[in-house]
């Protein structure tokens, strides 16, 4: 008999074990001397202070530690959890570690002024937030359209965590990053599941209590003899449909249509935080705060720029399409107030007529057209 409950017993603690394996560790920093606390269960971390997350099993590793004025995050960027298998139909790379390290405000300032950014945020565990793809459609009468990352038209090998990976091996989530929520729900409505660039929280709502503002637009898409490519194949593609979400530029914000405003942020006692959410634009595509810039992957368009800049003569101004090519982020020959920069930005609403959300090449040169009509001071 005691040799039967001794056999219960180990099985029992066996049993025990093998389950504890596949938790990450999670540990608090003391800020102090940098030394690990007890260990504690995600969902009840303050990963509002320093941590550490590693996770034995997925090789997660993760440190984030808190300066002055800022959040320091120093992490090789690999999931925590489960993932789909790559490579995979859609999708022919492997996720590998990278080396990253990523600075966030403590102290954030909200600008209220829209910037775009192509990555906006992190996730607690390391991965980062890229909602936009890099997969377009082109059409010979010079319309392009940037392909959504959910569409039934391309697949792009995503996930159950709404995630895939590039060619350099980092994994990236698309949308609600489906495991670090489940990992992390306290009870709570919201979830803290990472930080942006700009330092403002990003949660999510189980309840989806809060909406974003963007609706579809009522009408029908414009090109012929239109493509999309990549390294394997080129397959023609209609784009002369009504707007149903295939792309980017089929959704238009529209203030006051839903809760969140155009980066799908809101303020909620008081405090400032973004949303991804199970609908467009899913990750915030823009952000309100103070950040730095990445100009990655732009200098040469940058310098182009530049150096057109320089050889203007004083006063005039870039064309519509010098300004596409240098906002025009999404590539479908508009630009959005988003996407708009400097003074283009402080006076959209006014060339923007039509209210659109958009300006285009006509309302730009009516602008235009309007200032030079104005009566010139003579130069001294």
């Amino acid at each position: 008999m005691i040799k039967k409950n001794l056999l219960i017993t180990v099985v029992f603690v066996t049993i025990l074990i093998a389950c504890n394996s596949n938790k990450s560790i999670v540990s608090q920093i003391d800020k102090s001397n940098n030394t690990s606390n007890d260990i504690v269960s995600h969902a009840h971390t303050d990963y509002f202070g320093a941590y550490k997350m590693e996770d034995p099993i997925f090789g997660t590793k993760t440190i984030v530690t808190i300066s002055k004025n800022e959040r320091i995050m120093i992490t090789n960027s690999l999931p925590n959890h489960e993932t789909g298998d790559f490579p995979t139909i859609g999708n022919p790379n492997t996720i590998s570690a990278q080396n990253k390290t990523y600075s966030f405000p403590l102290t954030p300032k909200y600008t209220g002024n829209p910037q775009w950014i192509r990555e906006p945020g992190i996730a607690l565990n390391g991965v980062k937030f890229e909602p936009g793809t890099a997969e377009v459609v082109e059409c010979d009468t010079g319309e392009s359209y940037r392909v959504e990352a959910f569409q039934n038209l391309i697949n792009l090998g995503l996930d159950f965590n709404h995630a895939h990976v590039q060619p350099t091996g980092a994994y990236h989530y698309h949308g609600t990053p489906t495991s670090i929520i489940e990992d992390l729900d306290a009870g709570e409505d919201l979830i803290h599941i990472g930080f942006a660039k700009d330092g403002f929280p990003i949660y999510f709502s189980k309840s989806e209590a809060y909406k974003p503002s963007f609706k579809l637009i009522d009408s029908n898409r414009q090109g012929e003899d239109c493509t999309y490519t990549n390294p394997k194949k080129t397959i023609d593609v209609s784009v002369n449909d009504h707007h149903d979400g295939t792309f980017t530029s089929d959704y238009e914000f529209v203030e006051g249509y839903g809760d969140l405003d155009e980066c799908n942020g809101i303020s909620i006692d008081g405090k400032y935080m973004y949303l991804v959410t199970n609908s467009f634009p899913y990750v915030s595509r823009c952000l309100m705060g103070e950040f730095h810039q990445e100009e990655r992957g732009m200098g040469i368009r940058q310098n182009g720029a530049r150096q057109r800049q320089n050889r203007r003569e004083d006063g005039e101004r870039p064309s519509f399409n010098e300004l596409l090519e240098m906002m025009d982020t999404n590539k479908d020959n508009k630009i959005s107030k988003a996407e708009a920069r400097g003074p283009l930005s402080e006076n959209f609403n006014k060339i923007d007529t039509n209210k659109d959300g958009f300006i285009s090449k006509e309302e730009l040169e009516k602008i235009k057209e309007t200032n030079t009509q104005k009566p010139q001071r003579e130069k001294k």
